[in-house]
Parts: C-alpha cells; sequence; structure tokens
C-alpha cells in the first residue's frame, strides 16, 4: 500500500487490530469482581473491558470499587497463556499491516507479560518495526509519552498517525502531534461513547482503499 500522507504508522493492538473470546471477558471481569464480593452484568464486562474511562470508572462506583485496587487486581489475575489463548485477528489486520510502505509500531496498554505471548501466538510478533507498552513509567494513552517514544524508536519523522478504538489514542495522537484515526469496532451505543478522530472507519480496508 502506498501510505500517502504518513511517512509511518503506530497501532493500537486490542480493539483495533485483535480481540477475546467474549466469554473470556465475562470470566475474567467477574473473577476480579469475587476478590472484592462483587459480580458484573455482561453489559457491565464489556463497559469495564472496551468502555472509554468515564463509563469504566462508573461501573466501578456503582459497585464502590476503586480503579487502581481493581486494576491491580486484574492485571494479577491474567494468565498470559489463557489471554493468549482467547485473543483472535479480526480478518482485515493482516492484509493491512502487510500492505503499508512505511515504519509500523504499536502503542498499547495491553501490558508486556501479556503482550510478547499474545503477539506469538498469533504469529504476528515480528510485524511491528517497534512496540510499547505503556506503564506508569511510559505514560498511559492520551499521554503522548508513550506516542513520542514510538517514534524515537522508530527513528523517523515527519507526519504520522495513530489507529485506534479507544479516545484515549486519538487523544495520545494529538498530543503527540499525529494524526488520529478512530477505527470504530463495536457500536458505540454499546460502548458507551461515540468517538471523534480526524477519521472514523469501520475497518482497516477502508484505509487500505484509500491509499491504494
Amino acid at each position: 500500500m502506498n501510505s500517502g500522507e504518513y511517512d509511518f504508522w503506530l497501532l493500537d493492538l486490542d480493539g483495533t487490530l485483535i480481540d477475546v473470546e467474549q466469554q473470556y471477558i465475562y470470566d475474567v471481569m467477574n473473577t476480579v469482581g469475587r476478590r472484592f464480593g462483587v459480580s458484573f452484568s455482561e453489559f457491565e464486562a464489556e463497559q469495564l473491558w472496551y468502555g472509554p474511562s468515564h463509563s469504566r470508572a462508573t461501573v466501578l462506583g456503582r459497585h464502590g470499587l476503586q480503579p487502581e485496587p481493581f486494576w491491580n487486581a486484574f492485571h494479577d489475575i491474567e494468565s498470559p497463556e489463557r489471554r493468549a489463548a482467547a485473543s483472535h485477528l479480526y480478518p482485515d489486520t493482516e492484509p493491512f499491516v502487510k500492505s503499508v510502505d512505511a515504519p509500523v509500531g504499536l502503542v498499547t496498554h495491553c501490558q508486556e507479560f501479556l503482550t510478547g505471548p499474545v503477539l506469538e501466538n498469533l504469529g504476528i510478533d515480528g510485524w511491528f518495526d517497534t512496540i510499547v507498552c505503556c506503564t506508569d513509567e511510559t505514560g498511559w494513552k492520551p499521554d503522548p509519552a508513550p506516542v513520542k517514544l514510538a517514534i524515537d524508536q522508530l527513528g523517523v519523522s515527519g507526519q504520522g498517525v495513530l489507529i485506534g478504538d479507544d479516545p484515549s489514542d486519538v487523544g495520545a495522537a494529538w498530543n503527540a502531534g499525529l494524526a488520529g484515526i478512530h477505527i470504530q469496532r463495536r457500536n458505540p451505543n454499546r460502548v458507551g461513547q461515540c468517538v471523534r478522530g480526524d477519521r472514523r472507519v469501520d475497518t482497516l480496508t477502508e484505509l487500505r482503499e484509500c491509499h491504494a
């Protein structure tokens, strides 16, 4: 693919290039919930997994939970092997990534102990020129710091773009001076928000067609 006006591409991972089985989401969120003596509906579990920060805060607040201990428990419970086995590529991911004729990097909130096994299990660990997993040290999107770290690791300049399914992805792109493309993988009514970006697409195929 001719990369058009973009000199490099940064991509979110979960919800953008890959996803997990719904049952895995329900099982993990309710395993975490049981540590705090609460249970979540399927809708609430999806809000916690996919929703923007305010939707997640609403669900946690409804159950009297504080975000930090909840997410610490979440990361403690998740198993790299189980997450990898439950993950799958979106059908448009491989043709899109392999067609980009420019440096490509990942900037993901998925933690390193999960990201490596997931990418390896899906056979895509060699697709990216750099991978940045957000941490308290690197910063969390929409903080531009992890995006800038990825740019530094790519050793690129010029106009770049970040594609993601969450408002924090677009925010991180804008805060770092990049274009932000929102990919709308799920019904915004189900997620709880319609995301504004420089462009919105439903599939990565639309971007291939645009730059072909």
